[in-house]
């Protein structure tokens, strides 16, 4: 086989403005900026010296925690942006599917979104002609096709978007993470595609956190972390590279350090301890708060601490707190640990934590969607892969014949 993309000690650099320090929210920012007038630059590597080749006929994940670096490679490979360093030496057309809209007018109906796309990788009008049917087929949006994309949703968008990508043959498909956007149905048909496209002899980079898809369509991935390369093997290995070092870097966050909002702040979150940043399917979601007594007058008695699980779209899937046992705590010395521990029935995939603190219904402390975490592939009813279930959560039940 010969080889398609050949990327070469690739970096890419940012500078970004910050107020003494690293800040971590653009309002914070901008706040300390009115206050202060004064900037600094520093710089931030997205990516650093990353080199890798991929020849014709390879499916080539990517795999990393978010920030790592996955998104910006694929713009670098599809020309959406230059790296600061290195090359890539490329022999094939390339089609990326990155955020919803990415190559699109939202101005033009859907039919003539897809022949601007094929025209852009160059394809002639009767070629699109051929895949036109095929195209609206597959994407579902039949309906809609001469509708301007601007009253398109997000879905139908990345339907679409996938459609013309599948069908109109580039020699290198790059696929970000849109395909979390779709419902699971489409999510399989998608697979299935690329599946056939791989068989076609076609080459795709595909980004996901879907750990049984990466491994039913890739041959190979290579694993980032914090802009590096750290691992370049079998995609069976690079995921369970990833899935060992994830499970061995529990987080702890100083939460003192972070901007925070307007709250009564007399009894404030001080450290949390996130004793995994990955779990596997079916393992507990465990972590540990800290609080600082701001106020020593104030009333540490009726203490309620929650927490929100939602998903990478801001649905809000769990919320727990000692107020629904109806335990309200007594803040003895800042050195009190609150564990939580919540069993975990969530499909594979991202998910953020929000944590709050009250006493006696005033808010203390809140901050929403801290940390990022993931829970793994897995076989929860020890026949059907998780790719198969749908829905958010996988519930435990029992179906009888009586």
């Amino acid at each position: 086989m010969k080889t398609i993309l050949e990327v070469e000690h690739i970096s890419k650099k940012y500078s970004l403005s910050g107020i003494n320090k690293a800040y971590q929210t653009l309002s914070g920012s901008m706040a300390d900026f009115f206050r202060t007038g004064k900037t600094e630059k520093r710089d931030f590597h997205a990516l650093s010296d990353v080199s890798f080749s991929v020849k014709e006929g390879d499916t080539l994940g990517i795999i990393g925690r978010n920030g790592a670096g996955k998104t910006t490679l694929l713009k670098i490979i599809s020309r959406i942006t230059s790296p600061t360093s290195g090359r890539i030496t490329g022999k094939g057309k390339v089609t990326s599917l990155l955020e919803v809209g990415t190559g699109f007018h939202l101005e033009l109906t859907g039919r003539e979104n897809i022949y601007m796309n094929g025209s852009i990788l160059g394809l002639k009008k009767k070629e699109i002609d051929k895949k036109f049917e095929e195209i609206v087929e597959f994407s579902g949006v039949e309906e809609f096709i001469d509708n301007p994309l601007k009253f398109y949703s997000s879905g139908m968008q990345l339907r679409l978007a996938f459609s013309i990508g599948a069908h109109l043959e580039p020699e290198i498909l790059a696929i970000d993470e849109v395909l979390a956007v779709g419902d699971s149905l489409f999510q399989q048909k998608c697979i299935e595609k690329m599946t056939s496209i791989v068989k076609s002899g076609r080459t795709i980079l595909f980004v996901s956190h879907n750990f049984q898809a990466l491994k039913m369509i890739c041959n190979k991935a290579i694993v980032l972390e914090g802009g590096r390369k750290v691992f370049d093997g079998s995609a069976t290995d690079a995921i369970d590279y990833y899935n060992n070092e994830q499970r061995l870097q529990g987080q702890t966050i100083n939460l003192l350090e972070l901007p925070r909002g307007k709250y009564a702040g007399e009894l404030i979150f001080s450290k949390l301890n996130f004793h995994s940043v990955s779990f596997q399917n079916g393992e507990d979601i465990s972590f540990s708060l800290f609080l600082k007594t701001v106020n020593n007058t104030v009333n540490k008695t009726n203490l309620i601490l929650g927490a929100n699980v939602v998903d990478r779209f801001g649905n809000n899937i769990y919320h727990v707190s000692n107020i629904l046992t109806n335990q309200p705590f007594t803040h003895s010395a800042d050195s009190d640990e609150y564990r939580f521990i919540i069993k975990n029935n969530l499909r594979p995939g991202q998910y953020r934590l929000t944590i709050c603190l009250t006493i006696n219904d005033v808010v203390q402390d809140f901050f929403t969607e801290l940390i990022d975490f993931t829970i793994e592939e897995g076989n929860p009813y020890g026949f059907s892969k998780t790719a198969f279930i749908q829905g958010m959560v996988f519930p435990e039940f029992t179906i009888r014949k009586i």
